[in-house]
């Protein structure tokens, strides 16, 4: 495993276990990502740092007919993922796999190379070569389907000591919001042909932005 798996792997060794019924109170918008996400019957979904699978079981949830993928580099992440999985019934129709976001190989971990919808949820500030992820993310995309993201954003219309508490309280977990999220997804757009758009949410607490792909 990487070193920065291993690091996950000693964030969230414990925390795993109580990190959905804490997380729901400030990783705002994932709900919002997952209603928008709208894939074609049959179309295939893939999470890219998929935690403990809460977001792909609440994709499974509103889009029934989709076939869902998810990768994290944690592999202790992945061990209450599966279980997750299994106590929502839905062994059959999600497929997990330890890779690293940065350059992982969806045909050999999934048997198929591009996916309808791709999606990164609060995972992009905690993976240091964040742009190659979010380029191996686009990679994944197929032609006519969507990336979408939503992460921590800088909180440019809350108060100063908010911004500080908060930035703070993150890089205890190495947490890094990634203030030029805009531009590298404008010039991914660009480089690789699509659509982008970017936009915040709550005041600046969060940002969502993704791509269409042409």
């Amino acid at each position: 495993m990487s070193g920065h798996g291993q690091l996950m792997d000693g964030v969230y060794r414990y925390q795993r276990h109580i990190y959905d019924l804490t997380r729901k109170y400030y990783l705002l918008g994932r709900d919002g990502l997952i209603a928008d996400l709208d894939p074609p019957a049959g179309g295939a979904v893939l999470e890219i740092g998929c935690g403990t699978g809460r977001n792909l079981i609440t994709v499974g949830k509103v889009w029934p007919r989709a076939l869902l993928y998810g990768v994290d580099i944690s592999d202790a992440m992945l061990y209450t993922a599966r279980a997750s999985v299994a106590r929502a019934g839905m062994t059959d129709r999600v497929t997990l796999a330890q890779g690293d976001a940065c350059g992982f190989d969806p045909q050999a971990l999934f048997g198929r190379a591009s996916f309808e919808r791709v999606f990164i949820s609060y995972a992009l500030s905690m993976i240091p070569e964040w742009e190659m992820a979010l380029v191996q993310a686009a990679r994944c995309v197929a032609p006519g389907g969507k990336l979408e993201i939503v992460d921590f954003g800088q909180q440019d219309e809350l108060p100063a000591l908010w911004k500080r508490a908060l930035f703070g309280w993150l890089e205890r977990f190495h947490v890094s919001p990634r203030r030029e999220l805009n531009g590298a997804i404008n010039r991914l757009a660009q480089d690789m042909g699509g659509f982008p758009h970017v936009r915040t949410l709550y005041r600046g607490y969060a940002v969502r932005g993704g791509l269409i792909r042409v």
